[in-house]
């Protein structure tokens, strides 16, 4: 009986090591094609035209005060407690605390006062770059925000926070 069970693994190890080679095989012949193809074909570079440049003068966009506002209720953890007015400028959401500390080190750095906000529902520390105490300079001020930072795609999905009590 031992016999029998050793010869059955024996077979099957055989087995599994001989129905590799095919498929390896195969995707080495698919490279092989490909490099072939790639070094058969010439280079073709196109004259490129350069068209000059004509600088204009940027204008800020114009907001209104339609701009999506989110309605949390959030309590300040780091940063001016009264200073947190009712429309809040996010630039951040981060579920561990150290990580919104960091963006706040990172903005306190570049010249902001920069407040993070708890939000109990959600679980989440809100980075607060400017606060204000209506719609459209908050609006205003995230729009500038952006502007200020146009490589930085965090900041591009900057949003408006309405407190709520």
């Amino acid at each position: 009986m031992k016999k029998l069970a050793i010869l059955g693994v024996g077979l099957c190890v055989v087995l599994a090591f001989t129905s590799c080679k095919s498929s390896e095989s195969a995707y080495k012949k698919a490279y092989e094609k490909a490099k072939q193809q790639e070094l058969a074909e010439p280079e073709v570079t196109a004259p490129v035209e350069v068209a000059p440049v004509v600088t204009a003068p940027v204008e800020a966009p114009k907001t209104t005060s339609t701009a999506s506002v989110r309605e949390e209720k959030v309590t300040v953890v780091t940063g001016d407690a009264n200073g947190l007015k009712n429309y809040s400028v996010v630039c951040g959401s981060f579920g561990l605390k150290a990580n919104a500390e960091s963006l706040k080190d990172f903005l306190d750095g570049q010249g902001y006062n920069a407040i993070i906000a708890f939000n109990a529902d959600k679980a989440m520390y809100r980075v607060i770059v400017n606060t204000f105490d209506d719609k459209a300079s908050a609006a205003n001020a995230r729009d500038a925000f952006k502007a200020k930072y146009p490589n930085r795609e965090d900041f591009q999905g900057s949003w408006i926070l309405y407190r709520v009590y």
